[in-house]
């Protein structure tokens, strides 16, 4: 009897990472020429380790012919600014209220360092990359958003003044659309500016939900600081459709902050994204996991 030949530990370790790229093979014909958009949470670029990672996750989305669009976020490094500033923030359902002198601030952290250090971290894991706000090339139009709100003593409903905090009321996909053909990554701060000049501070989540279905994407990955959305008995709820993920939200079982994060999720795909996706960010290359095998890493929404 003739023994088989055994891997040493240095084979075995190929041989897994040969099995692994077998398994995404159909995943990469599957998604090629596809666009995906991606929204990078400011509490997912916790350290710089972790950013590394995703820019390399992102750029070999690009090399397998899937054209990613980046939209970031910031609040936490905004945070971070205006206490150095010493300026006073207010938080309001969760939206940070945002005056002139706040939105010069948000602006300069999101569109200037954070947007500049993701587009650095691209190229510098053989990417390319070009970073972009809302204002450049008119690609989101904002208007001022609107929240009402009543009062639990009176019953009375009011109007609340967020300041210059806005929402998309149109994209113009021209510039990204421009760029899919080339081997640039857009990068996106999440800037708006209204028909007047105004500016305004966008949440991430909202623009990356917007831009999804303008520029025909077939996924919307929502990377945050939570594993997906839990049922009731704290488990991950892998995948739901619609009409689902709404009851989840009336009885409750999706409460708090991932409410507008599901929200998010099922405007986009009853505007024609595919599927969209709630991911942890903190997760070694969930990105890819979530894409290239068949078990994936967070809750995948689709039409219902």
């Amino acid at each position: 009897m003739v023994d088989e030949p055994k891997a040493d530990a240095g084979h075995e370790e190929w041989i897994v990472k040969a099995a692994t790229l077998a398994e995404a093979l159909p995943y990469m014909r599957r998604y090629s020429g596809a666009t995906f958009v991606v929204k990078y949470g400011g509490n997912a670029m916790g350290d710089e380790e972790g950013g590394r990672r995703f820019a390399g996750d992102v750029v070999l989305l690009k090399q397998v012919g899937i054209n990613p669009v980046v939209v970031h976020g910031g609040g936490p490094q905004i945070g971070r600014m205006l206490d150095r500033l010493m300026i006073q923030s207010e938080f309001v359902d969760g939206l940070r209220k945002t005056d002139r002198e706040t939105v010069d601030i948000v602006e300069m952290v999101l569109s200037g360092s954070i947007n500049k250090a993701l587009v650095g971290a691209i190229q510098a894991v053989g990417g390319r990359a070009v970073g972009l706000s809302g204002k450049d090339g008119g690609l989101v139009t904002a208007r001022r958003l609107q929240r009402k709100k009543r009062d639990p003593d009176s019953n009375i409903e009011r109007v609340l003044d967020l300041g210059f905090v806005g929402e998309p009321e149109r994209i113009n996909a021209d510039i990204l659309d421009s760029l899919r053909q080339t081997a640039f990554i857009p990068v996106v701060a999440p800037i708006g500016i209204d028909t007047e000049g105004h500016t305004y501070n966008i949440n991430a989540d909202t623009v990356a939900g917007a831009i999804a279905p303008a520029v025909g994407a077939t996924r919307l990955f929502l990377l945050t600081d939570v594993v997906g959305v839990l049922g009731k008995d704290n488990v991950l709820i892998p995948e739901m459709d619609t009409a689902h993920a709404r009851a989840l939200i009336a009885d409750g079982t999706i409460h708090g902050g991932m409410i507008p994060k599901v929200e998010t999720c099922i405007q986009a795909v009853e505007a024609g994204v595919e599927a969209a996706v709630i991911l942890d960010g903190r997760v070694p290359h969930a990105l890819l996991l979530e894409i290239f095998t068949g078990g994936g890493a967070g809750t995948l929404i689709r039409r219902g």
